[in-house]
């Protein structure tokens, strides 16, 4: 009779857990405004990040992957459609009511991943359209808490009072008290009210990220955690107050390598840390005149709102347990954009409808020496191309742009000025010079001409406010009925 009982008990736990999946789960985790140099195996001092290097160890850094452009709207929406943001008319960063967002006709990984029945979820900063139409519930995911765009974004900025006697000089401007709604679903569901009221979001983020892992464990899942750190103004809770060399930047961090490992934590609780593909990467470099409250390019030239290799190189470390050689260096290029494909083939959900640009560097992953999907990017800043790389070139267009150099920053909070300059036609071997100091076209003519012809492909699919070509391959942001005009996003460049 016992063993009868046992028997019929045994039966009963098969029928009432999950049913086993032969489909791998993505976590992507995407930081704001975090430099080249701002994790331990990058070379961050000041500061430690033990999961993030325990990620690097196990799994492989990425050290040429790169960003479409380096502003935040514009680089989330390459990431989620696998597409140069030119191609989808997203560009800039869109500010609060912007009346355009990203399209619904665009497919994005997770309503790619959510057709092959995938549980997608979405946490942290959206930042592709506040209004309800762009929100991630239309966009392919099941679940969303976050605020819909950067945590310095609220209707009224600046008060017009100067903030004190010593920064009159500089043009500094006193933050009102925030506005941002923390949305759930497609719903305001509170609203962050005070500077230090953003201290909690790497925390409750945290929360619903390790809840939905729970939650659905037993079936494939996609988690986009999009964090609103380390954006100014800085936040961070009292777990992680004070507790860096570096200051609150530091601090910063080392909540956000925290948040990391309380992730992949949850995926060893629930077994299902080798079946999980967990990506680490940032949406532009370092916004370097906040200075103390900013991140290190780590040498590279200059950081967000440029095309040079400081704001368009970003620190990337995929983990996959089994699947990718452990203490790994992926020295090819690579590119957010790529994800998606890649993404897409391991799941083996159906590719796209229309034509993306991102190639799938699985091969890479994989640890496939040989391999090399990707030998061109193009790098784009709004509506100009300024620079395209092969291979281990570099060709720069004469282009206005944001300069931080020898310029004194800001401090604790505060930005210091930038300026606008005027980039020279030149050449860089980033092999040799990362830095972009050395131009070299005059020995290479055939590279320059090599490149010159790569450029003119972009011109034609993308256009090229530079040269005032229309490009012939671009499709319309999602736009609001009613909306008059076409909006221009946010491309400040001081």
């Amino acid at each position: 009779m016992i063993k009868s009982l046992v028997s019929v008990l045994a039966l009963l736990l098969v029928a009432c857990s999950p049913p086993p999946t032969d489909k791998y789960n993505i976590v992507l985790i995407f930081t704001d405004d975090q430099g080249y140099g701002d994790v331990g195996s990058f070379g961050a001092t000041g500061f430690t990040t033990p999961n993030l290097d325990q990620m690097a160890s196990e799994g492989m850094r990425f050290t040429n992957f790169y960003v479409a452009q380096a502003v935040c709207s514009a680089s989330r929406a390459a990431l989620m459609t696998g597409c140069y943001s030119n191609r989808v008319s997203i560009l800039g960063a869109l500010f609060p009511g912007a009346q355009i967002g990203l399209n619904k006709d665009e497919e994005t990984i997770a309503e790619l991943l959510q057709r092959e029945g995938y549980a997608t979820c979405a946490v942290g900063k959206w930042h592709l359209g506040d209004h309800q139409r762009f929100l991630p519930l239309n966009h392919g995911f099941d679940e969303y808490l976050g605020v819909p765009y950067s945590n310095d974004m609220w209707p009224v900025h600046y008060d017009g009072n100067r903030a004190s006697e010593e920064n009159v000089g500089s043009g500094h401007w006193k933050l009102t008290a925030p506005q941002l709604p923390l949305i759930e679903g497609n719903q305001k569901v509170d609203e962050i009210r005070s500077l230090e009221a953003q201290d909690d979001l790497t925390t409750r983020y945290t929360q619903k990220a390790v809840e939905f892992i729970e939650d659905h464990a037993g079936q494939p899942f996609f988690l986009y955690f999009a964090h609103s750190m380390p954006h100014v103004p800085l936040g961070v809770s009292d777990k992680f107050r004070g507790k860096s060399e570096q200051g609150m930047y530091g601090d910063v961090m080392m909540e956000i390598d925290w948040s990391v490992g309380q992730i992949l934590a949850t995926l060893e609780k629930q077994k299902i840390r080798e079946r999980t593909l967990v990506i680490f990467t940032t949406d532009n470099g370092p916004w370097l005149n906040y200075g103390n409250h900013a991140g290190s390019a780590a040498g590279l030239r200059e950081g967000k709102g440029t095309s040079w290799e400081g704001g368009q190189r970003v620190p990337c470390i995929m983990s996959w347990p089994g699947k990718i050689p452990e203490g790994s260096v992926c020295n090819r290029l690579a590119a957010t954009i790529d994800l998606l494909p890649t993404i897409v083939e391991i799941s083996g959900a159906a590719q796209p409808q229309k034509k993306i640009d991102g190639i799938s560097v699985l091969p890479l992953l994989m640890g496939d020496s040989e391999a090399n999907p990707r030998r061109v990017l193009y790098y784009y800043y709004g509506r100009n191309l300024e620079a395209v790389r092969k291979d281990s070139w570099k060709l720069v267009f004469p282009h206005p742009h944001r300069t931080y150099e020898g310029l004194v920053p800001g401090n604790d909070g505060w930005p210091g000025q930038t300026e606008t300059k005027t980039a020279e036609f030149g050449l860089y071997d980033l092999r040799r010079d990362p830095g972009e100091r050395y131009d070299v076209k005059e020995l290479y003519p055939e590279i320059v001409s090599l490149l010159e012809s790569e450029a003119e492909e972009a011109r034609r699919q993308f256009g090229d406010g530079l040269t005032e070509v229309e490009g012939e391959e671009v499709r319309p942001a999602g736009k609001l009925e009613g909306a008059e005009g076409t909006w221009t996003p946010h491309l400040r460049r001081d």
